[in-house]
């Protein structure tokens, strides 16, 4: 199955891309396809075998709309992105003070002849109605020419059979302009023949200042939304303005400025201070203090030294250092974050096609109420210019926009709020999800827990001191490669502890005349020499093969071994010197994160291959619902499956590689950042931070954005649901009270500009 992505032109409202979708998704061999009216794009799967993209660029266009294929390219994206949201809007603003620069006069000419305004005496009096006529016409055209799109883009879909909301300001403002040119070729019959008694009957037909103030109206409804719809994608062109230009590189011992797409893998990189990263690397020389709040939404600098990882786009507040690049163009981890939010706001959530629905039998059906009701005026004896006026404010009233921008527009600002704050989401439909989840499961390694193990307990025996045991035990744990061993090795380093007057290290050669007659044992531990004495490093079974006393060894094993701590001995012959415990130790904020998931009324439970005793020790540590342990990684899927099954919807967090099949089974794979490719993959959505408090951000975050959405669409259907009764004159015979057509295009650029203002409230929401 493929996938594509197009970019899609001509649509204004939610039955264009509601059409679109329907009649692509008939075509044999689509498998898939969802269109963003906010956007402008087209995700399409479809198979290759019965279906080429050329003939679904054929079919949107034959539809009336303009399709091409997105341009996508493997090289560093330029500096200064095109801002498709920021052209738009300069467009709307030129057509905006055009529009309104001809409406203003021709309104108040209208409106001054009306009610006697002060106005050159040129054109007052009714000898003077045809030249205020022409005068009417002169200022409506320029209007009518700007807003030629409408007509264009209107006209063409009708006679396509797929009206829009451009179908119904064409229909509307067409209409009331063609009636004005009729009342105004009657006048000039009228004073051509002396006709002095049908003058003020055509003058009452000019319908010239609707048209203009329905465009003008239109097109200020326009530009708001235009404007607010910019502020949808703050976030991603806030990420996308991190890249630098160039790149500081250092070849063959000389030092200079490239353009960034000149980097190339193994480069060496320099960053002064106040740079920023040119793109993903590891340190080699020198150190710093990055700003990596842009990616991890983590506020403090992070201190970097030689060996450690570099992402680009962030800020070397301090320091100086020399970088190798290992990840360059779309692959570093900026252009992936900026690929996943593009990638989830193109997509379409479910709750989105209620609309479409709606909206692709909503034009056709308006259409057919504007006509009925003009009809059913006539029949009940009011004029064509009543029942024209009741038809143009049906039509321009009905303008679908509202319902069109209220999903997309909320998951737009929701992405890019997540993404601020390091939560990548990388669909519609996950964001969707996550707010109905009732049942979190966690992977341990990594993600409960650090991933790595560290000494939590020294307790020496036979006259040593705590340093003088983790002195020896680093001396002899230097030849030994388990990450047990190397625990304790790093724990002397950082203790800066010697032996034999020489500085612990990591190279071999060097602890080589540390400890000698390294001879391992599987599923014990191993002995050394050293100093010409005969060391036992391991667990009880080697300490019971060395004649150690077990009994007191026994307690204190059981004691650590509850406390999910795997505990280490060292003897010299027979003489136990100590026990070193190492665990991999719960992340600082993992407690906090399950209270605050567990606050959101969810079970969390954890599945883990470890064994029972260090599950339950950490079960009770952070405060688990349920610790599954001793679980196969093929088995974690399996336990997904089955809670499904029973009806919870399941979030699985993971980082591992073993944890891609439960990630891809659960209703969210969430990943841990730090996590391997594989996870992040098959996740829906992926931590930067590595924090388990971001994953009841991340389902706050979709509770808030559905709640938005149902809000906008609340009001939406609201909306038409009054307006159009309102506009089809239902409260006249009553009360006289009557919609006109400037005030129907006024109330419905209202609604657009609500429902995308509500959806920017989303960016200041606290997670």
């Amino acid at each position: 199955m493929h996938k594509e992505l197009l970019d899609i032109t001509g649509m204004s409202c939610s039955a264009c891309s509601s059409r679109i979708e329907k009649v692509v998704g008939r075509m044999e061999g689509v498998e898939e396809i969802a269109v963003n009216l906010l956007t402008n794009k087209a995700q399409v799967s479809y198979d290759e075998s019965k279906l080429d993209t050329a003939a679904i660029i054929a079919r949107i266009e034959k539809l009336g709309f303009g399709a091409a294929v997105h341009q996508q390219t493997n090289k560093v994206v330029a500096a200064k992105p095109t801002n498709t949201a920021a052209t738009e809007l300069a467009e709307m603003r030129r057509r905006l003070v055009l529009s309104l620069g001809f409406t203003a006069p021709l309104f108040y000419l209208h409106m001054g002849l009306m009610y006697s305004w002060p106005l050159l005496e040129l054109v007052k009096g009714q000898e003077n109605l045809l030249l205020a006529a022409l005068v009417q016409f002169f200022f409506c055209l320029p209007v009518v020419i700007t807003g030629y799109k409408y007509f264009y883009h209107g006209l063409r879909n009708l006679w396509n059979r797929a009206p829009n909301m451009d179908s119904l300001i064409a229909i509307g403002s067409g209409a009331a302009f063609v009636y004005g040119l009729y009342g105004l070729l009657g006048l000039a019959y009228a004073f051509g023949h002396q006709r002095l008694d049908l003058i003020q009957g055509f003058y009452d037909a000019l319908y010239f200042e609707s048209a203009a103030m329905i465009l003008a109206l239109i097109t200020l409804g326009k530009f708001l939304e235009a404007r607010a719809k910019s502020h949808t994608s703050d976030a991603l062109t806030a990420l996308m303005q991190l890249r630098p230009k160039t790149a500081l590189v250092e070849r063959h011992s000389v030092q200079g400025e490239i353009p960034l797409e000149e980097v190339v893998l193994g480069d060496v990189l320099i960053v002064k201070s106040g740079a920023s990263v040119p793109v993903d690397g590891r340190i080699i020389e020198g150190s710093g203090a990055l700003d990596e709040s842009a990616i991890t939404g983590e506020s403090i600098p992070v201190d970097k030294l030689i060996g450690d990882k570099v992402t680009g786009g962030t800020i070397n507040k301090s320091g100086y250092f020399k970088m190798e690049a290992t990840a360059i163009g779309a692959d570093t981890t900026l252009a992936k974050i900026i690929a996943l939010v593009e990638e989830a706001t193109s997509s379409k959530a479910p709750i989105a096609k209620l609309a479409d629905k709606i909206s692709g039998i909503f034009v056709p059906v308006v259409i057919t109420i504007a006509l009925a009701a003009a009809c059913i005026w006539l029949i009940l004896g009011e004029s064509w210019h009543f029942a024209l006026t009741i038809a143009i404010s049906v039509l321009v009233i009905s303008c679908p926009c509202a319902l069109g921008l209220a999903t997309p527009t909320a998951i737009m600002v929701g992405t890019g709020r997540g993404a601020k704050q390091g939560i990548l989401i990388k669909s519609a439909t996950a964001l969707e999800t996550a707010h109905k989840v009732d049942t979190v499961i966690l992977d341990k390694t990594g993600t409960v827990t650090e991933g790595k193990p560290v000494v939590t307990d020294v307790l020496p025996e036979a006259g040593l001191s705590e340093a003088e045991l983790l002195q020896l035990a680093a001396a002899l744990e230097q030849l030994s490669e388990h990450p047990l061993g190397q625990s304790i090795v790093q724990k002397a380093q950082e203790l800066e502890l010697a032996s034999d007057k020489q500085p612990i290290t990591d190279t071999k050669d060097q602890a080589a005349l540390l400890a000698t007659d390294y001879q391992a044992l599987p599923g014990r531990g191993f002995l050394a020499t050293l100093n010409n004495e005969r060391y036992a490093a391991g667990n009880l079974l080697l300490m019971e093969e060395q004649g150690v006393e077990l009994t007191q060894l026994r307690n204190t094993h059981a004691a650590l071994a509850t406390a999910g701590k795997t505990p280490l001995y060292f003897a010299q012959g027979s003489r136990l010197l100590g026990t070193i415990a190492v665990a991999d130790t719960v992340k600082p904020t993992s407690k906090a994160a399950i209270a605050q998931l567990q606050k959101q009324g969810l079970k969390v439970i954890m599945l883990t291959g470890d064994n029972a005793a260090t599950a339950e020790a950490i079960r009770r540590q952070v405060g688990l619902d349920e610790a599954i342990a001793e679980v196969l990684p093929q088995d974690k899927e399996l336990h997904i499956r089955t809670l499904q099954e029973q009806g919870h919807l399941v979030a699985m967090v993971g980082d591992g590689i073993n944890d891609a099949p439960a990630l891809a089974r659960a209703d969210v794979g969430i990943a841990i950042g730090a996590g391997t490719d594989v996870a992040i993959e098959a996740a829906d959505m992926v931590l930067i931070k590595s924090d388990l408090q971001d994953v009841a951000r991340a389902i706050g975050l979709s509770k808030s954005v559905m709640k938005n959405i149902k809000e906008n669409l609340f009001w939406a259907f609201i909306y038409n649901t009054i307006g159009i009764p309102l506009a089809a004159g239902l409260l006249y015979p009553a009360f006289g009270l009557l919609l006109n057509p400037m005030l129907a295009a006024a109330a419905m650029s209202c609604s657009s500009v609500s429902v995308v203002t509500n959806a920017l409230r989303l960016r200041f929401i606290k997670l």
